[in-house]
């Protein structure tokens, strides 16, 4: 697919990526007109000022990568009133002295998942001021109808006391207003602290979080953008927000039996997050969905750069061979074979042939229907 005017102006004047994707992409995006029968789901963003919110919310929904999130604070600053384009913006961003990219007020980005559904994704900044309106004068409005709240902490923040007394205050208001919200806390920057020091210092913080935010409960995930941690912790975090994803499981389980697959994971297109797997066999690597999404979306963000579209992946070795290809309008599909007998083309036609019936999964409203055993 050939780039955009608008992209290739974009590129050149080194504002990074589009927010939303490029034309002609049948992707998520931000900045959608959207229907009326999409089933929108609010999420909040939020955490103290300088903790990394935008620049992960960028590297998970815009396409940047990690190194391109410091272009963004240098971007934010020269081209003020050119930014986060088709995004709704009620706020602005600027970026301090040490380069760290500041959000005021709130930001709102529509986010297009499978089928019908749409976060309706709000980016709070976190400086004071605006952190005592939340809790204050926009208290209803922020806090009303919330599905999801993010709470991200800086792992080195010099005012962890102020920063657990706004997560305190945000749990406050959620229990008044959406006491059924599901709750993540993100330890983030993890990559700042010394390895061996890792495990201990988020195993504290969790167990700090968890007695903070009694009644409710929390779900905490160390986070750094420059490595996988950051999307094991928001696939978890979509995996929540998928209405049907149970029958979506129990459908992924019988394809994989179907082809005999050792294992089957399904990717939203966009994000390349994963949002259902099913294995056979037990596999060794624990974090080997994360890692897989992480390389893959840096070679799907290359291709792009030579204007060119990812497509389709298999890679084969003497023990296995995986197959990466687009699945539905809003998936990806990886299928990974040990059986040396399955030539590559019964795998590739056995995709095809279950790409309807998971399109009709995909629909929220849709019908109740199981991919079945014959």
């Amino acid at each position: 697919m050939e780039e955009s005017d608008s992209e290739r102006k974009m590129e050149k004047e080194n504002l990074g990526p589009r927010m939303d994707p490029p034309i002609g992409e049948p992707e998520g995006s931000l900045g959608w007109v959207l229907p009326n029968t999409a089933m929108k789901k609010k999420v909040l963003l939020m955490g103290k000022s300088g903790s990394g919110k935008t620049s992960m919310r960028s590297i998970i929904f815009a396409n940047y990568i990690a190194r391109d999130t410091r272009r963004l604070g240098a971007t934010i600053l020269d081209r003020l009133h050119s930014l986060q384009i088709n995004s709704s913006l009620s706020t602005y961003s600027l970026v301090d002295s040490v380069g760290n990219t500041k959000t005021f007020d709130v930001e709102h980005s529509h986010v297009r998942f499978l089928g019908n559904l749409v976060l309706n994704l709000w980016d709070c900044g976190g400086q004071d001021t605006f952190m005592e309106n939340y809790f204050t004068s926009q208290r209803d409005n922020i806090f009303r109808n919330v599905e999801v709240l993010i709470y991200v902490f800086d792992v080195e923040s010099r005012e962890l006391e102020k920063d657990m007394h706004y997560y305190q205050s945000c749990l406050e208001a959620i229990l008044q207003n959406s006491p059924d919200a599901k709750v993540f806390c993100l330890v983030h920057k993890m990559d700042l602290v010394q390895e061996d020091q890792r495990d201990l210092i988020f195993k504290e913080r969790e167990e700090d979080l968890r007695r903070l935010s009694r009644p409710l409960e929390c779900s905490c995930f160390r986070t750094s953008i420059w490595d996988e941690t950051l999307y094991k912790a928001w696939s978890s975090i979509v995996y929540q927000l998928i209405p049907n994803v149970q029958q979506l499981e129990m459908n992924l389980r019988n394809f994989a039996e179907i082809i005999e697959a050792d294992e089957v994971l399904l990717f939203e297109r966009a994000t390349f997050l994963v949002i259902s797997h099913y294995q056979c066999k037990e596999q060794r690597d624990a974090h080997r969905f994360e890692k897989i999404s992480n390389i893959i979306k840096q070679f799907k963000l290359s291709c792009s750069k030579l204007a060119a579209s990812f497509q389709s992946m298999e890679v084969r070795n003497s023990n296995f061979a995986a197959f990466i290809d687009i699945f539905t309008s809003n998936t990806y599909v990886m299928v990974v074979m040990s059986d040396p007998s399955i030539p590559s083309a019964a795998t590739l036609i056995n995709i095809r042939n279950a790409r309807k019936h998971f399109e009709k999964l995909e629909r929220v409203d849709g019908p109740k229907q199981c991919l079945l055993m014959r």
